[in-house]
């Protein structure tokens, strides 16, 4: 079976700091697959990388047979949560949705509400999303990463700012996410997290992987 993803020899410096170092995996469609590492080792650049958001320096990274960076700049089919979402402060979550499905125009109305109802937010809440607490702004980052139903996700910390609710809502929704064969990459700070999601796991440290 070819893999989904290939991560080959892959360095990043920043000037004379070098943040990854000689990556080497593959990973299969289908799978969840898990990076663990204290704040510091990497994980948030490589999944950067994978992404296309950030440049290798050296090695490639392949996803789903195309060198990102030369045959396409970001993969097809992707959601991605990475660090705290970025929306438009003054505007309703629904409204926010709205305009980001505007890009691609594949999706609409009804399922960005039943998106925002998935993720536990109510579609017709009229606070702006400068007024959401950081566990609703999460919700809403998640809701715009799975709306477009995208085959591969990225989520650094998709836990960050979530009660214990919250916390099992949206591993709920991973592990229904996972069932429907989605391929997966999660970060998290959370062993059980981790253990519960993931076929596979990877620790990071000082911009090293190894399989644990």
């Amino acid at each position: 079976m070819e893999p989904y993803i290939e991560i080959i020899h892959v360095t990043k410096k920043f000037k004379d700091d070098e943040v990854l170092s000689d990556i080497n995996v593959c990973m299969e469609q289908g799978k969840v697959y898990g990076f663990s590492g204290n704040n510091g080792s990497g994980k948030t650049v490589l999944m950067k990388c994978i992404c296309g958001f950030l440049p290798v320096t050296e090695g490639i990274i392949r996803v789903g047979g195309k060198v990102i960076g030369a045959e396409i700049d970001f993969p097809d089919s992707i959601g991605v949560i990475i660090e705290t979402p970025g929306f438009l402060p003054n505007l309703t979550g629904m409204k926010n949705l709205e305009i980001l499905a505007g890009l691609k125009n594949k999706i609409s109305k009804e399922d960005i509400r039943n998106i925002i109802k998935k993720v536990g937010l109510e579609p017709s809440l009229k606070k702006a999303v400068s007024k959401y607490s950081l566990g609703m702004r999460q919700r809403l980052g998640i809701a715009q990463a799975i709306m477009e139903d995208p085959e591969f996700l990225i989520l650094d910390e998709p836990f960050n700012g979530l009660d214990k609710h919250g916390v099992a809502d949206i591993r709920n929704l991973l592990l229904e996410l996972k069932r429907q064969g989605k391929t997966m990459i999660l970060a998290s700070h959370n062993s059980e997290d981790i253990r519960i999601l993931c076929d596979k796991v990877y620790e990071m440290d000082g911009g090293r992987m190894r399989e644990l």
